[in-house]
């Protein structure tokens, strides 16, 4: 029974050495070592033998077994790693296939064109958290305690801190204003500086509003700086990002931050002035407000009044960017559509 393993074993390890697939080691492997294989109908016969010639032969055929199994496994692995990657014949005259090409989506490449217009102005480039607090979303802006903007309704406040008041009482920054004090107060006056982010506010989303969405904010401050120098800054960005003259006008309008304030259209893009529902049928859009920063916004970055003036302007970027490509639902910019984000690389 001794030479009969030892053929078994022999014979076993051509085949195992020999298979060039998983499938013909299964198979040689449930041929001597299965349920029914030669190697396991030895050790069945064992019960027969002399008790120790059971237990030499015994001894024996699980030494076989264990020779075999571990052959199998080196086996395995060696198929394994030699196997092709492909499932099929590689035709190395058929012709590649070219990977998707990424892109800049079209709010982040405004932004960077923006960044450019002004840093070439002189402008300096800030940024800061996007969790901002009552103090610098509205105390230091001159907002009133009672201003609806404070409510729920308008911002979103976080978990804990809602009955906490000034810098312990938390939101997400539903705008970028609150940056323009904590600028003046680390840096001081002269200053020129942008800062581009996204902001939050709880509202119903259209055509034209989004919960999140980005804003672009540029502020001024110098001595003396004439009011229609910002003007002119206004018309010189919009030509240098839309490659054209574009024109603007400014209407009165009321912000507690500015003094005096203004609401800042342009001529709609999409329509050329005659009317869609991105301008509501008007020919105009708003895209910013802007002014001379309130005398109170100044005190609160420990700055006098009565020495500093200058402007400001808070552009709504994803406006632009619908008033660039002629798209009408700011929605989809937000969606992750690709069949429409790769519209623009």
């Amino acid at each position: 029974m001794l030479q009969q393993i030892e053929n078994i074993s022999q014979q076993a390890m051509v085949a195992l050495r020999n298979a060039s697939s998983e499938e013909e080691l299964q198979k040689i492997s449930r041929q001597y070592m299965g349920k029914n294989g030669e190697l396991t109908t030895v050790l069945k016969g064992l019960g027969a033998l002399e008790p120790e010639a059971r237990k030499t032969t015994g001894q024996a055929a699980n030494k076989a077994k264990n020779m075999l199994q571990q052959l199998l496994e080196e086996r395995k692995i060696e198929i394994s790693n030699n196997a092709p990657v492909l499932d099929h014949p590689l035709d190395l005259t058929l012709p590649g296939l070219r990977p998707p090409d990424g892109g800049l989506h079209p709010i982040t490449q405004m932004s960077y064109d923006l960044n450019d217009a002004f840093l070439s102005l002189g402008f300096v480039l800030f940024s800061e958290s996007e969790i901002s607090s009552e103090l610098f979303a509205f105390d230091n802006l001159n907002f009133p305690p009672d201003h609806p903007a404070r409510e729920s309704m308008d911002t979103y406040w976080l978990d804990n801190t809602e009955d906490k008041q000034g810098a312990e009482r938390l939101c997400l920054r539903p705008h970028l204003t609150g940056a323009s004090v904590r600028y003046l107060r680390k840096y001081g006056a002269p200053a020129r500086f942008i800062y581009p982010g996204r902001v939050y506010r709880n509202e119903s989303t259209d055509a034209r509003h989004e919960r999140a969405f980005f804003q672009y904010e540029a502020l001024i401050v110098e001595k003396d700086f004439p009011f229609a120098s910002g003007r002119l800054l206004i018309n010189t960005i919009l030509e240098k990002v839309f490659g054209h003259k574009v024109n603007t006008r400014m209407r009165a309008g009321f912000f507690p931050f500015v003094e005096p304030g203004f609401e800042i259209d342009m001529e709609c893009q999409v329509c050329g002035g005659e009317g869609c529902r991105v301008c509501k049928n008007v020919g105009w859009i708003e895209v910013m407000p802007g002014g001379t920063p309130h005398p109170n916004v100044l005190r609160a970055a420990g700055l006098d009044p009565n020495a500093w003036s200058g402007f400001y302007i808070n552009i709504g970027l994803d406006r632009l960017v619908m008033m660039r490509y002629g798209v009408e639902d700011v929605r989809l910019f937000h969606s992750g559509d690709l069949r429409f984000l790769s519209q623009f690389r």
